[in-house]
């Protein structure tokens, strides 16, 4: 019988026991069924759970500025002793009895909490979840399945969680308090977490940690999952050998790394790559990378690195690709200008909610750079520059698909013209009565094909002719 099991059925026994007592006692005053129902729930209140040892130890533990510092030099061995005490003492305190494995058990568990990340190391070891959302210390949404749940765990305090924050920065070289409250950074383990702390988060402090797979998601995966269909990859794989300029785009949570990590895979092992992101969260699978990230000012205002900055230094690496994370500044002027001066091949994510919506942001993002520039010019450098636009988005079901590939096909009338190459429509199947998803051909050869043929590529015909139906 492993310790929760234990102390699950001493906690049971002591209930059980507890309220026969406390029957006995209000029969013997003479008290009422509601006078009863009342004791009962007070008894029930005052009856821990199989979790509260676990619990008092860590409001314990909290008191102790060798726990819980970041900086802390006391090693899990040297802690270990220590800790095995403050277990068998509030055990004693509880009247539960624990035998020396489940000491060093529970010991174990604590130990993985203090050096951990607290209540949400099980979270994070867990495959099954892609996001962690800490609303306060007491509220803890989890994302399994493309669908949020909240999860039964939660911090002792405030306060325990300001420290858990406090750990999660102390490797990254990022900072979060009153002068600078809000933070973006990458956990060891890749994941994304953005911090933002009172007075701007007014319930408290909110962490938002958005993991990746472990494990590299490849092609034949995301058409495993539906995500896209074996035509749609082989198209991409030519694309993106033969040098075309690709923009991943989509909302929040749509998918967009995912897709830039899949294409930065198809990328020849002979060519020397740069990435560029705010935090570094692409999974490059080639020998010849170089990864480059911003820098936010210090505590003086000074000393950032921005994208921009980044970008123009790369362009001095002798970069074969370019890969930038995410334009959302005036980097997106750098990087046109890249395309369209010798560094085809180069890949980015926006958010935007269609291709349309991305030429439209772009243009948006060149003039609030504070260039002077005529739209008709910034027009005329989009549809140069730029080859494939891939809109990937989350469906209602939870599930993240490439809904378009659209190829950028010139500037007519001073309009930059789209024309889609593949699309996923959802229809009513009306024999069912419910909804299915089609991933389908355009039935349009691509204008990009003969830049694909130029270096050896040529796209076959039944690419650009296929329906495929999707769960």
């Amino acid at each position: 019988m492993n310790i929760r099991d234990r102390l699950r059925q001493v906690e049971q026994q002591r209930h059980v026991s507890a309220e026969l007592n406390d029957k006995n006692q209000a029969e013997n005053l003479g008290m009422g069924e509601a006078a009863r129902n009342a004791m009962n729930d007070v008894n029930m209140a005052q009856n821990s759970s199989f979790l509260e040892i676990k619990r008092r130890c860590q409001k314990k533990a909290a008191e102790d500025d060798a726990f819980y510092q970041a900086d802390s030099k006391e090693t899990r061995q040297e802690l270990k002793p220590r800790l095995e005490l403050l277990v068998r003492d509030i055990a004693a305190e509880m009247g539960y009895p624990l035998s020396d494995i489940e000491v060093r058990q529970l010991g174990v568990e604590l130990l993985d909490e203090i050096y951990g990340l607290g209540p949400i190391e099980p979270l994070l070891a867990d495959p099954t979840i892609s996001d962690i959302l800490i609303n306060g210390y007491n509220q803890i949404y989890v994302e399994r399945g493309g669908q949020l749940e909240l999860s039964d765990v939660s911090f002792i305090s405030e306060e325990h969680l300001r420290n858990k924050v406090d750990r999660m920065l102390y490797t990254t070289g990022r900072r979060v308090d009153e002068s600078s409250p809000l933070v973006d950074a990458r956990l060891p383990d890749g994941s994304r977490i953005n911090i933002i702390i009172p007075p701007l988060a007014v319930d408290g402090i909110s962490v938002s940690i958005r993991r990746f797979p472990e494990q590299h998601l490849r092609p034949k995966d995301l058409i495993a999952f539906g995500s896209m269909t074996e035509q749609m990859f082989q198209f991409l794989d030519y694309a993106v050998k033969a040098g075309l300029n690709i923009l991943v785009c989509g909302g929040t949570g749509s998918g967009k790394t995912t897709t830039l990590n899949m294409l930065s895979g198809l990328i020849p092992d002979n060519e020397r790559t740069v990435t560029i992101e705010d935090s570094a969260e692409l999974r490059m699978q080639q020998a010849h990378v170089v990864r480059l990230e911003t820098r936010p000012p210090n505590a003086e205002g000074v000393g950032e690195v921005s994208q921009r900055e980044l970008l123009k230094n790369a362009l001095r690496m002798r970069p074969d690709r370019i890969v930038l994370g995410e334009v959302r500044g005036g980097e997106v002027l750098d990087m046109l200008q890249a395309m369209n001066t010798g560094h085809d091949g180069s890949l980015a994510t926006l958010h935007a909610n269609s291709p349309r919506d991305s030429i439209a942001r772009l243009e948006l993002m060149i003039n609030l750079s504070g260039v002077d520039i005529p739209a008709t010019s910034i027009r005329k450098q989009i549809a140069s520059a730029i080859d494939l636009i891939i809109y990937v988005n989350r469906g209602k079901d939870g599930k993240r698909r490439v809904e378009s590939i659209t190829e950028v096909a010139g500037i007519e009338e001073e309009n930059v013209v789209l024309q889609e190459i593949f699309v996923f429509e959802n229809k009513l199947d009306k024999a069912t009565d419910r909804m299915k998803g089609i991933f389908r051909a355009t039935g349009l050869r691509p204008g990009c094909g003969k830049k694909c043929e130029a270096v050896g590529y040529r796209l076959p015909s039944d690419l650009f002719n296929f329906s495929q139906e999707v769960a």
